[in-house]
């Protein structure tokens, strides 16, 4: 469904990725760990328009949509949840979604994806007319995606969907997270709970400082990848521990 080929990107002078592939098929739940500043939030911007690559390509349905504009990736069936969160604030629970749906609204079906979120968060449906700037980090969270999930998205990118969540909640969203993918979405994740995300993730590729150190299953990553290495730094230069 996705393919990145020998994709860079910057900010300014400094270069954050270098010449990464990947690749996320249909149906997959795909995991993106590595520690901060590693590009894994830059991959996501690339993929959805907000940076423009230096080089490379990234593919969609066979299609290049390389530097396109996130109005147009959105339209094409790509939604990313990003860090932070980023509702409205000042609008209700029902402007937020009712902006998700934007792209593809039609009476009808907004009443139908309406109910179809409710079933997901039956909290927004109770928070339905409350500003969603009142509503707690983990229901924000849960606006967050039902906004995503609104434009029906044939990809869906999520930004450290945990952070900053109490453990509670933190289950919560894993839990709605495998239940999506079970449903047949297609999803990327940037998460840095690398332990949590690998309990439910297909795949997951490994970044550090712009590339990709490894790629594989849950299994083949615990066995040769030194997980806390990668959030705290090796003993000696700070990169990250594969073993061989």
């Amino acid at each position: 469904m996705l393919t990145i080929e020998n994709l860079t990107a910057s900010y300014g002078a400094i270069t954050a990725l270098h010449g990464i592939s990947l690749e996320v098929g249909e149906g997959e739940l795909v995991a993106l760990l590595g520690s901060n500043g590693a590009g894994k939030s830059t991959t996501l911007k690339s993929i959805c328009g907000l940076l423009r690559p230096g080089q490379g390509a990234i593919r969609f349905l066979g299609e290049d949509i390389t530097g396109k504009a996130p109005e147009v990736i959105l339209k094409k069936g790509i939604s990313m949840v990003p860090e932070g969160r980023e509702i409205f604030g000042g609008l209700t629970v029902e402007e937020n979604l009712r902006l998700g749906a934007f792209t593809s609204y039609q009476r009808d079906r907004y009443r139908a994806d309406l109910d179809e979120m409710f079933a997901l968060f039956p909290i927004l449906k109770e928070r339905f007319t409350q500003a969603g700037g009142l509503l707690s980090g983990g229901e924000q969270q849960m606006l967050a995606i039902a906004r995503a999930l609104m434009s029906h998205p044939k990809l869906l990118m999520l930004d450290e969907p945990s952070l900053g969540l109490s453990p509670t909640m933190t289950d919560s969203i894993f839990e709605l997270i495998s239940a999506l993918r079970d449903r047949g979405t297609t999803i990327l994740l940037v998460e840095q709970n690398a332990e949590r995300a690998l309990e439910i993730v297909d795949r997951a590729y490994l970044l550090d400082t712009g590339s990709i150190e490894f790629s594989g299953t849950p299994d083949e990553l615990k066995r040769r990848v030194d997980i806390a290495s990668v959030y705290f730094g090796g003993e000696d230069d700070g990169t990250c521990e594969v073993r061989l």
